[in-house]
């Protein structure tokens, strides 16, 4: 062999060996990292099986406080509300920037619900951030607050109009959510901040519960009576439906919100109630003697009806025992004849000095009207509501405006087409 080829062997044999080197030792690398890999897995198969184990003692511990926690509400419940006891409504009190009139409808509930505070939780809810009004809603621990704060601009949609109204109409929307959606209550009355309470205002709306349950006819159970006037009324006890959205110390049910709520108006929403497309041609029940009275002069309104309708209301101030109370009366089956009864058995006037002609009269009266201008040209001289919405007078029920006159005696101003809808044959008159 030449010494040429004996220099290339010897090269090729080291280069041989040096490959030999590198992949003994990419083989060595390979094992280490595979030794740590396995490692690595056997300590994460390990903190794994701890985990499980700790996962285990956690659903046993969630359990075991499940278990406590319920036993605990419970017993809470058992013996804050003398065995478990569903509220018959939440009560809210529509604030803003009014903390004295707000004192005064607050003092006013409390001496009638603190006895039953668990069948009526008390809320104030607060539009806006009046200061005075946040702390007078805080300073009472018998009640929560809630506030609404809402500071997208408002549109109004006519020029010059008060954007107070649309403010309103926001923040029932908003409180109204709340306690149907966040707090889940079955029933909500609504006050305003200007609004005392009758002795048997709470009664009253637990009785009223039963038939806003039971009579789907019904859209809501109002304390008020927009011809409530002292002049005007007569008895404690007597309940009316009526196709006129009274408002004003109000009690609706969760699922006429879920249809209300959606489709809630920018402003005007008492009027907007009173609208037949949103009604349908459902009813709200109302009494003869207001539950509420509403002593707020100044407000939005500006105290426009207040000297002439407001304040001389008549606030009820008899115990009505509500319980005993037999109201299937008012129920729609059985009340259009109980009504219809009435205006059968009421003596006609006609013509000209209505009120004097019915002055003589010791029964119930029946004066029959032609048309809205003619309803209004009685009303007037009676002293009653004049204003009528789509077509409805208030209070009216199938067009039968029904009021007393100085005594006991009843008034009812019945319209054209009103002795039909009541099912009275008008020849037999």
């Amino acid at each position: 062999m030449s010494h040429c080829e004996q220099m290339r062997l010897f090269a090729t044999q080291s280069e041989y060996a040096d490959r030999l080197a590198a992949a003994v030792e990419s083989e060595n690398h390979c094992l280490n990292q595979l030794r740590i890999l396995i490692d690595k897995i056997s300590m994460q198969q390990g903190r794994i099986v701890v985990l499980e184990e700790e996962r285990k003692r956690k659903d046993q511990e969630c359990g075991q406080l499940r278990s406590l926690i319920h036993d605990l509400e419970r017993k809470g419940l058992e013996k804050i509300i003398d065995k478990v006891e569903v509220p018959v409504a939440a009560i809210v009190v529509m604030a803003c920037n009014r903390a004295d009139y707000l004192e005064r409808t607050i003092k006013s509930i409390l001496k009638y619900q603190t006895s039953v505070a668990s069948k009526y939780p008390l809320f104030v809810s607060q539009d806006g951030e009046d200061p005075n009004v946040r702390s007078k809603a805080l300073s009472y621990n018998q009640l929560t607050y809630i506030q609404h704060l809402d500071f997208e601009p408002i549109h109004a949609e006519r020029p010059g109009e008060l954007t107070a109204y649309y403010k309103i109409a926001r923040h029932y929307k908003w409180a109204l959510d709340q306690l149907f959606y966040n707090h889940n209550f079955t029933r909500v009355i609504i006050l305003e901040d200007d609004m005392e309470i009758a002795p048997d205002f709470l009664d009253y709306f637990e009785a009223a519960a039963k038939l806003l349950d039971s009579d789907k006819s019904i859209m809501a159970v109002s304390s008020w009576n927009d011809n409530g006037q002292k002049q005007f009324v007569h008895d404690p006890y007597v309940l009316y439906r009526s196709d006129f959205f009274p408002g004003l110390g109000w009690m609706l049910t969760k699922s006429t919100w879920d249809e209300l709520s959606p489709k809630w108006p920018k402003a005007y929403w008492d009027d907007w109630l009173r609208l037949k497309e949103n009604h349908k041609g459902r009813q709200f029940i109302r009494p003869e003697v207001c539950r509420t009275y509403n002593f707020g002069e100044h407000g939005s309104s500006f105290g426009q009806f207040f000297k002439q309708y407001l304040e001389p209301i008549k606030l009820n101030h008899v115990q009505v025992d509500w319980k005993s109370m037999d109201l299937s009366y008012l129920m729609e089956d059985k009340y259009v004849k109980h009504f219809a009864d009435m205006v059968k058995n009421a003596r006609p006037v006609y013509g000209a000095d209505v009120v004097f002609k019915t002055h003589n009269i010791d029964g119930d009266v029946r004066i029959v009207y032609k048309d809205q201008e003619d309803f209004e040209r009685i009303a007037r001289q009676f002293g009653i509501f004049e204003e009528w919405k789509d077509g409805v007078p208030r209070t009216a029920y199938k067009g039968v405006v029904v009021f007393r006159h100085q005594t006991s005696r009843r008034v009812f101003l019945v319209g054209p087409d009103s002795l039909r809808q009541l099912g009275i044959d008008h020849h037999a008159l």
